[in-house]
């Protein structure tokens, strides 16, 4: 079985600063990683990336020559890459015998809400190849502070949990960041643990734009309570205690922490039930440094 991460979410949330710290965190404690970046507009990579699209398709030579402007382009290229899916599992074949995979796909939220491309690619990937991945949908931690935006982000992390249809961790990135945005109404764990949205509608009621969709609001926040899914973990890319909570989080959506246990289904139940705390790895010494020392 091959195991790794499938990077989602809006522009400028962090994904591809992610993708760097999360290869080198997850480096230090003894994996091999390959990160494969899918975003065929990122042209200034910090990472050393195993496969990149733009060695299949470029969005600017698909701008020019079609006309299309950045999103159009986008929808496009991941079209292309679908048609040619080929391409990218002979790419990934060498990788898959004992690497960790990371990709890095674009932010264009259309991809993975509405379009069907993005989910193909996936879906093919994980048949053909046996890998075992889950989604890492990132969030800007910034959006808390505005009660509109936060049902925004609610929407939007519900609406790509059902579209995917895959093992699925909702990220508040750059939490270390958020005290600069000014306060928050409530206590951070209401808004990671997505508790009572009514409570959201008096500060909404007081924003002049959105007083007048209240009804609108109330019957949305409706939705999200009834499917019950979202949640979200926090994130400080910088902070290895943070970046190891959510290793331990992936590692047990996607089956990680079971691929080493030779045991019976009773200790499989039991480790599957277990708080985040288990000790299943050690870090190395090399652990110790933070992550934010090897980003300079």
């Amino acid at each position: 079985m091959v195991f790794g991460q499938v990077v989602i979410g809006p522009p400028g949330c962090g994904k591809t600063t992610y993708c760097n710290g999360m290869s080198q965190f997850l480096s230090l404690i003894g994996r091999k990683v390959s990160v494969i970046n899918l975003d065929p507009a990122n042209d200034a990579l910090p990472y050393e990336c195993a496969i990149n699209i733009e060695d299949l398709i470029k969005l600017s030579d698909v701008m020019s020559e079609h006309s299309l402007g950045p999103n159009g382009g986008l929808v496009y290229c991941m079209d292309y890459l679908e048609k040619n899916i080929d391409w990218l599992e002979e790419k990934l074949k060498p990788l898959i015998e004992d690497h960790y995979l990371l990709f890095d796909f674009p932010g264009q939220v259309e991809l993975f809400s509405l379009h069907t491309n993005a989910r193909n690619i996936i879906n093919k990937l994980i048949k053909k190849l046996n890998l075992r991945l889950t989604v890492v949908h990132l969030v800007d931690a910034h959006l808390c502070c505005d009660p509109g935006k936060y049902v925004s982000a609610l929407l939007l992390s519900l609406s790509t949990m059902l579209h995917l249809e895959l093992s699925h961790i909702n990220v508040l990135s750059k939490i270390d960041l958020i005290e600069n945005y000014g306060n928050l109404a409530f206590n951070l764990d209401f808004y990671t643990d997505v508790q009572d949205l009514s409570y959201l509608q008096h500060h909404l009621d007081q924003d002049p734009r959105s007083a007048k969709y209240r009804k609108l609001t109330k019957e949305l926040c409706d939705v999200i309570d009834d499917f019950s899914l979202v949640n979200f973990t926090t994130l400080d890319i910088q902070d290895k205690e943070s970046v190891g909570n959510l290793v331990k989080l992936i590692d047990k959506s996607n089956g990680y922490i079971f691929s080493t246990i030779d045991s019976s289904a009773v200790e499989f139940s039991k480790i599957a039930a277990a708080p985040l705390d288990w000790d299943y790895y050690r870090y190395p010494l090399l652990c110790l440094l933070p992550i934010y020392s090897l980003l300079i």
